[in-house]
């Protein structure tokens, strides 16, 4: 039986690929696209999709876009920078909803969600934590087709905007960690490369992936001592190779991860889960042994946490002290440095949205760009994600044979 359904979904998606009568248009005439940019009610979330650059490049081709007023006022973008750019200016968001295409950064609100259209494409972050039932359930009466863009995957397989933030995360841990390892935040006064004569603080990165490639060369770079844990040792043998030197490695085994974390003045929580929420690999009774004033930056917050005393923390209070360790556990650790992180998306954004120009039609777009299609929770009101389909107990929809359909 489930060799045919194989068989049956290998044979949607090639017939998916082969030209089709289209129904829904992207843009209002052929191939122009109509995008809005609403400014972020989250106040957590600081970056922009689209950088006054890249909305330039976007008109200049003869596409329209509406923003709404103030959204790169944390990037130091001005209003006259978007408005000089070719875009159109919008005081009230309803005005920006008006469009057939929303992008944005974060998932979208309730009052973002009632301010949706019929058959609107959306382009967000899914974020499955705070989802709800009924906030689908809301799109899906709409029938919307919505976008995950943690979920976009590259030609490679890559998730390219989830690397691109993992880069940002890692590094930026580092800055964060040598911050807070100071006095005036409660940690030892210590700095992390020391000086002559002076060791250098003890780092401890747990996990190879992305953020603790990026973690580990930054503290590095600083001249720290650096030790990573792992539960591949594939990961581990391809950090080495891509940081061109010899690290201290192992593989995550409890007694040799709690020496380290003892001794440690530094710990980044760097692991991802393959499925769920990310495995707690640091018990209470360790981080009470670790030295006071030391840090802990939880990185994996956003999915659990690795340590077991990481509780979720906010940009506007980002840490709090626990057995006399500092934990900062902000999962949004990206929009810390929004200007960096929204060239980082606009890099992303600009070239998907000038295919889809080129196209003309989002489900012509969805049938070549595979990997664009593996972001698509949500197809002309369908729900074709089977991950939320199983969280939330409604119905799914295999978006191969949708599209074979059209």
């Amino acid at each position: 039986m489930s060799t045919s359904s194989e068989l049956l979904k290998q044979l949607a998606r090639e017939v998916s690929m082969l030209p089709q009568e289209q129904t829904m248009e992207v843009g209002r005439k052929g191939k122009e696209l109509f995008i809005g940019i609403p400014k972020e009610v989250n106040p957590e979330e600081h970056r922009v999709p689209l950088t006054p650059a890249s909305v330039a490049v976007l008109t200049g081709r003869g596409h329209h876009i509406v923003v709404q007023r103030g959204v790169g006022a944390s990037v130091q973008f001005q209003d006259s920078d978007y408005s000089e750019a070719g875009a159109q200016l919008a005081d009230d968001p309803r005005q920006v909803f008006e469009a057939d295409l929303i992008l944005k950064v974060s998932a979208p609100k309730e009052d973002e969600i009632a301010l949706l259209r019929h058959k609107q494409i959306l382009i967000s972050a899914l974020q499955m934590g705070p989802q709800h039932r009924e906030t689908l359930r809301s799109m899906m009466e709409k029938k919307v087709t919505a976008v995950a863009w943690d979920f976009i995957k590259d030609r490679e397989g890559i998730y390219p905007i989830i690397r691109a933030m993992g880069e940002i995360a890692g590094t930026a841990s580092i800055q964060i960690a040598a911050e807070y390892l100071s006095t005036d935040k409660a940690g030892q006064g210590l700095m992390l490369g020391g000086i002559s004569g002076v060791a250098p603080a003890e780092v401890v990165v747990i996990g190879a992936g992305t953020v603790g490639e990026f973690a580990t060369r930054a503290a590095l770079g600083v001249g720290a001592s650096v030790k990573v844990f792992d539960k591949s040792i594939y990961r581990l043998r391809r950090l080495q190779s891509s940081v061109g030197q010899r690290l201290w490695t192992s593989i995550i085994q409890p007694d040799v991860l709690k020496q380290a974390l003892v001794q440690a003045d530094v710990a980044i929580g760097a692991l991802r889960p393959e499925h769920g929420r990310t495995p707690m690999v640091v018990p209470e009774d360790i981080v009470g042994q670790m030295k006071n004033g030391s840090v802990i930056v939880d990185v994996s917050i956003d999915r659990g946490g690795c340590f077991e005393t990481s509780e979720q923390t906010t940009l506007t209070s980002p840490s709090f002290k626990r057995y006399g360790v500092v934990h900062y556990c902000v999962p949004n650790i990206a929009s810390r440095v929004p200007r960096t992180a929204s060239y980082a998306l606009t890099n992303i954004f600009t070239p998907m949205l000038l295919s889809m120009g080129e196209i003309g039609r989002f489900e012509d777009l969805v049938k070549r760009n595979l990997g664009l299609r593996h972001g698509v929770y949500l197809y002309n009101g369908a729900l074709t994600s089977e991950i939320l389909s199983e969280a939330f107990r409604l119905p799914f929809k295999d978006l191969d044979i949708m599209l074979a359909a059209f």
